[in-house]
């Protein structure tokens, strides 16, 4: 117990007059994560709302569950989804995650066309 108290004694008298600098690698480290963790994805999140906005009849749509669909009809909160054939569904917005044709050019130039 006394060897640790001795220790940590040794190491704050080496570090005396460091507090600036210290508190400069805090707001450095903040900086950092903000600039590489928080402010590309409150980018993302305004594309994705900015395109849940412009979403119109016609469209083809991915949700987050995975399924495919055609957009049939727009409310403010709801979209109404044409699935296959005559099968609709309602979803939220917020469920519609991507646009559909996006993944098909990508398939498309990766060589897996249908």
């Amino acid at each position: 117990m006394t060897t640790l108290y001795i220790l940590l004694q040794a190491a704050g008298a080496g570090q005396q007059g460091g507090g600036a600098s210290f508190w400069i690698m805090i707001i450095a480290l903040f900086f950092v994560m903000w600039l590489f963790m928080i402010r590309p994805q409150r980018k993302q999140q305004k594309e994705l709302e900015k395109f849940r906005n412009e979403l119109k009849k016609g469209d083809k749509v991915i949700t987050a569950g995975g399924i495919y669909g055609t957009i049939a009809e727009v409310n403010d909160r709801t979209v109404l989804l044409k699935v296959d054939g005559e099968v609709k569904l309602r979803v939220d917005k917020g469920s519609i995650v991507r646009d559909s044709s996006d993944v098909q050019t990508e398939q498309q130039k990766d060589g897996y066309s249908k």
